[in-house]
């Protein structure tokens, strides 16, 4: 039904994936992953016989680096791109987005992200809440799925969802953590929207960090539960008023400290970190509560 490609970011496996679904009109993408992974995406698609012309159709479940970077050199190719409509903007004119991430990342932005250009307004579709694509003798349909960012979109394919990070990030069989950056994280929202998939009736959940999950109902809940003991670790820091930098190594060693009592490796640790930073995660829970408190 589809086919991973393994970006190898930062010449870690098991990290970041892009999806290939074979229709009767030729290959879709799922996720473009960055820049940065763009060699190994081209090895990848030449690995299962296609070239980087041959994509027409890109799906991005939403703008953020790692799933969204590399989307303007397929649309340099031709290919339509489907994003949240409150993304489309950010790909047709990234300026703004691409400067925002510098300030964080600063010279290691390339490194870590490589670049952005625009993309033509005429190769950008928006798919609303709920609409079906047809690409050959394939259906895809867009859910809008907000928590993790407001501009997030789950795609199903039959029995299938490409949750991009709606779903969490669980890398080996580890356990399930919620990617939680900035700007938008809402947790009330990646509630409903955890009702929204299970309400699906689907067989699989297919996870940009990483890969594919059966469990889907257990694999919801534990994402549910770990979101809430995130933003309730962030809720007394921020309460008394410290800053995001104090607590950053605090939350580190508590995130570690509760894969290892889950059976993720030493080894497997760093995946973990490089799918989802810790700082990028108390950045954006301080955020959130933030906003739910200070109203």
């Amino acid at each position: 039904m589809y086919k991973i490609l393994d970006l190898a970011f930062l010449n870690n496996q098991d990290t970041i994936a892009a999806f290939v679904v074979e229709t009767s009109v030729g290959p879709v993408l799922i996720e473009s992953g960055p820049h940065s992974t763009f060699d190994s995406l081209t090895k990848g698609l030449k690995s299962i016989g296609y070239e980087i012309e041959d994509i027409k159709h890109v799906l991005l479940s939403h703008i953020h680096f790692d799933h969204a970077g590399a989307a303007w050199c397929f649309a340099n190719h031709g290919a339509t791109i489907y994003v949240h409509p409150f993304g489309a903007k950010h790909i047709a004119a990234p300026e703004k987005l691409y400067n925002s991430a510098k300030m964080i990342y600063g010279d290691k932005m390339e490194y870590l992200w490589g670049q952005m250009h625009p993309i033509s307004e005429a190769q950008i579709h928006a798919p609303t809440h709920g609409e079906v694509i047809t690409i050959g003798d394939k259906i895809f349909t867009a859910w809008h799925t907000p928590g993790h960012a407001s501009h997030h979109i789950a795609w199903q394919m039959d029995d299938i969802l490409f949750a991009g990070d709606v779903a969490g990030v669980k890398i080996k069989g580890g356990v399930v953590v919620p990617p939680c950056p900035p700007p938008d994280i809402n947790v009330e929202d990646w509630q409903a929207s955890i009702l929204l998939m299970k309400s699906l009736k689907i067989n699989e959940l297919v996870l940009t960090h990483f890969g594919s999950m059966t469990d889907v109902e257990a694999h919801l809940d534990a994402l549910e539960t770990m979101l809430l003991a995130w933003a309730n670790w962030i809720k007394p820091h921020y309460e008394a008023g410290r800053k995001s930098e104090a607590i950053i190594p605090e939350f580190e060693q508590y995130v570690a400290e509760l894969l290892k009592a889950n059976g993720v490796t030493e080894q497997d640790i760093p995946k973990y970190a490089s799918a989802n930073p810790a700082f990028m995660s108390v950045a954006g829970l301080m955020r959130y509560w933030h906003k739910k408190l200070s109203v």
